[in-house]
């Protein structure tokens, strides 16, 4: 396993088609061969460009948002710039690309600042749209994108409550749309097959799983001070979306460092870290009505921090998930760790480092950013930070494994790609909300309880911590007048 060092190795990893459940999506329309969607993109910077690159060269884009137009204006010169370098390639998908982004120069999308705006004007002509904005607008965007009949792709987290989570899991099923959550590392052909090696005993019975992340929370004590100048270009009212109103400050745009508006680590990485484990060991069994004979299971959740911090997120935290018997799963501790949580360090570097390899170089390399050990009675997966590559320790046990591509569980176009064929009629891509939801209610779970000082019983099918009615407040926010799910 090669630690992960850029996009282009990640997008390497992520091999080519998607699940077994059919979408039967009740706004698909019939699609003529090469005929490409309509799509619109709801946040245009930061991981949105990611968007803005790659989505042109597979449908069409007709319609931008962002509530500072300043990005749709990069988006544009991203496209010239595009079409200028690409254009006498000397491979042909290049120059394709170059044609693709010099007609969107030539006929650029509309614009707007407001998706609201945009969902209106484009009812009944948009396929689908692309939310790619900060974390708390996920939820909004999406659902409202959902209710006119249009397929969504969210990037992660999903969003940044419980609550919503849940709301979109209901809205997907109600409006019957194609959706998917951008964890990429779900597409990876290594990700695909370690899920396999996990259900088909190879490790032994699982009973733990630690996942971690080096970077750490903000930990701010108070909200910005001073009123700098807003740009002109920025609508600061459209960028609070659903927030408390509030002075624009720059420093409030650094969402990850507010529980307003962010998730940190939990949602912008253990999305990607824990996303293995959370689907190869079944745990979205938990979020599923049981037999009427049979007693609800309770999750248990745990933790403990640099401090207590409702405004901010501590600077180290370890959160414990304790995770009753599903399926043909026994019961399993999800742990994790983000930032310098003290003896975490020794305790992973254990876990991962290979005794048949002297100073074992890929332990020292995990131990830098971010990955996930999952650990069974006869053996360790030990997977990098999107799970798109993985190895298993003892290596001396395991050397006869394959661990490139999947034997028995389907092939992935590639994860935006999986949701396009679902948007056509073709099949759930793997990551969609009525997956994501559950994947992402449970870390978000974590962020309650960073913010309480004791251990939590949550009702995964009621949507409910039994045991503190303050921790229950917590799993939904109030949203501004407009701006309601």
């Amino acid at each position: 396993m090669n630690a992960i060092s850029n996009r282009r190795e990640f997008l390497a990893a992520a091999g080519a088609v998607g699940w077994v459940i059919l979408s039967n999506s009740k706004s698909a329309r019939s699609y003529q061969a090469n005929e490409r969607l309509n799509l619109g993109l709801i946040g245009c910077g930061g991981r949105g460009t990611w968007f803005v690159d790659t989505l042109p060269r597979m449908e069409n884009i007709v319609a931008l948002c962002d509530v500072d137009t300043e990005k749709m204006s990069a988006a544009q010169r991203r496209w010239q710039q595009g079409a200028d370098r690409l254009a006498h390639s000397t491979h042909d998908w290049e120059r394709r690309a170059a044609e693709r982004y010099r007609r969107l120069t030539e006929q650029p999308p509309e614009q707007y600042q407001d998706f609201r705006k945009m969902l209106d004007a484009w009812q009944g002509r948009l396929d689908g749209v692309v939310v790619s904005t900060p974390d708390h607008t996920h939820a909004v965007a999406s659902a409202a994108a959902i209710r006119a009949g249009m397929h969504v792709f969210c990037e992660k987290p999903l969003t940044r409550t419980v609550h919503e989570s849940r709301a979109l899991r209901e809205l997907a099923r109600k409006y019957r749309v194609a959706t998917c959550m951008g964890n990429q590392g779900t597409a990876a052909g290594p990700f695909r097959r370690a899920l396999e090696l996990i259900r088909n005993g190879t490790i032994g019975e699982i009973r733990e799983v630690h996942v971690w992340n080096t970077g750490h929370g903000a930990d701010r004590q108070q909200g910005p001070a001073g009123q700098p100048p807003k740009p002109e270009t920025l609508d600061w009212d459209l960028w609070l979306g659903p927030a408390a109103d509030r002075p624009y400050h720059p420093d409030w745009m650094r969402r990850n460092q507010w529980r307003d508006f962010g998730t940190c680590q939990l949602g912008n990485w253990a999305s990607h870290t824990a996303n293995l484990a959370f689907m190869a060991l079944k745990v979205q069994q938990l979020w599923l009505e049981p037999a009427q004979d049979a007693q609800r299971p309770l999750l248990r959740i745990s933790a403990d921090s640099s401090g207590i911090n409702q405004l901010s997120f501590p600077r180290w935290e370890h959160v414990q998930w304790e995770i009753p018997a599903r399926a043909e799963f026994p019961p399993i501790v999800f742990q994790w760790y983000k930032g310098p949580v003290p003896q975490a360090h020794e305790k992973i570097e254990a876990l991962i480092t290979d005794p048949g390899i002297p100073g074992d170089p890929e332990a020292v390399e995990g131990l830098k950013f971010a990955g996930a050990a999952i650990v069974g009675t006869q053996g360790i997966i030990h997977s990098t930070g999107h799970n798109a590559t993985f190895r298993l320790i003892p290596a001396a046990d395991f050397q006869d494994i394959d661990r490139r591509r999947p034997q028995q569980v389907d092939p992935s176009r590639g994860h935006e790609q999986d949701w396009l064929l679902a948007c056509r009629g073709g099949p759930s891509p793997w990551s969609d909300f009525d997956y994501a939801s559950a994947l992402n209610e449970l870390l978000m779970l974590g962020n309650i309880a960073t913010q309480v000082d004791q251990t939590l019983e949550y009702d995964p099918v009621a949507m409910r911590i039994t045991n503190s009615a303050d921790a229950d407040a917590l799993l939904s926010c109030e949203y501004r007048s407009g701006w309601e799910l």
